[in-house]
């Protein structure tokens, strides 16, 4: 129990972290605290940021399993030409878990990467992103990673404007390379999303993903309302960001009681 005490002290440290946030200096006209809020909100904004995402799961499986796992997710974008940008995401999970591929059992080190890269032409009124999304097998255990290479497309389709973001992104992998022995990798994910900013930085919103694996005939959604703050801690602009992970629909396998994310992101503003 130390274990899930540890990782969920860590958790609300940055809960706490994100009001105090609100109090913080504004950061200089041009890149004002609420456009940053509203680029963070887009996945295709031409911002480089490096989010730490925490994610606290716990009572996963038939032993009661819990998890912990930090998503390193820098985004870094490239100017294509005047009307196109290229956005390209990274995540790198590490990941600690107990009791969750049987019983007794931990696991702890890389996960596999994903890498997505959003093809994002400048448009009024809807913004979207078009590009591949990969699979790259980086685990550093074989229960924590699939020893596959996958490529599929990925997609992002949403609406910005007075402090509002709506939209959705997804992705579909098929695995091409790897391991002949391990089974196939055939995931569809999606990410639906509604952020509503406000001038001090502060945004509120609810978050809703599902993971189905088409593979393994297992779908799993959870729906997270967040709150979030921009803020400047010496001179690094950042923002924090809280929600629960609330599940609504998954296997016995997979599915987890209840979790937590906190997100603490880096922001280098251009």
């Amino acid at each position: 129990m130390n274990y899930i005490f540890n990782k969920l002290f860590f958790c609300i440290s940055l809960f706490v972290l994100s009001f105090t946030g609100f109090a913080q200096e504004e950061p200089k006209p041009g890149n004002s605290a609420q456009e940053l809020a509203d680029k963070m909100a887009n996945p295709v904004a031409s911002l480089i940021s490096v989010p730490l995402q925490n994610n606290l799961t716990y009572g996963i499986g038939p032993y009661n399993g819990s998890k912990y796992q930090i998503n390193i997710q820098p985004v870094v974008p490239f100017k294509l030409s005047e009307n196109l940008n290229l956005i390209t995401r990274y995540i790198l999970p590490v990941v600690d878990q107990q009791d969750v591929t049987g019983e007794n059992t931990h696991e702890f080190g890389l996960s596999d990467a994903t890498v997505t890269a959003f093809f994002a032409p400048k448009t009024k009124g809807i913004i979207l992103g078009l590009g591949p999304a990969f699979l790259v097998p980086t685990a550093t255990e074989k229960l924590l990673g699939t020893e596959k290479f996958g490529i599929g497309p990925s997609v992002l389709v949403m609406h910005q404007g007075k402090g509002l973001s709506i939209g959705f992104l997804a992705n579909q992998i098929w695995s091409v390379a790897g391991n002949a022995d391990r089974a196939d990798f055939n995931q569809f994910y999606t990410q639906l999303f509604l952020t509503h900013s406000y001038k001090s930085g502060a945004s509120l919103g609810i978050t809703s993903e599902i993971t189905q694996n088409w593979e393994g005939k297992t779908t799993l959604i959870t729906v997270s309302p967040n709150v979030g703050a921009i803020t400047k801690l010496g001179g690094q602009t950042m923002q924090f960001a809280v929600m629960p992970l609330i599940p609504v629909v998954g296997h016995q396998s997979i599915k987890p009681d209840w979790g937590l994310r906190a997100v603490v992101a880096f922001i280098f503003p251009q």
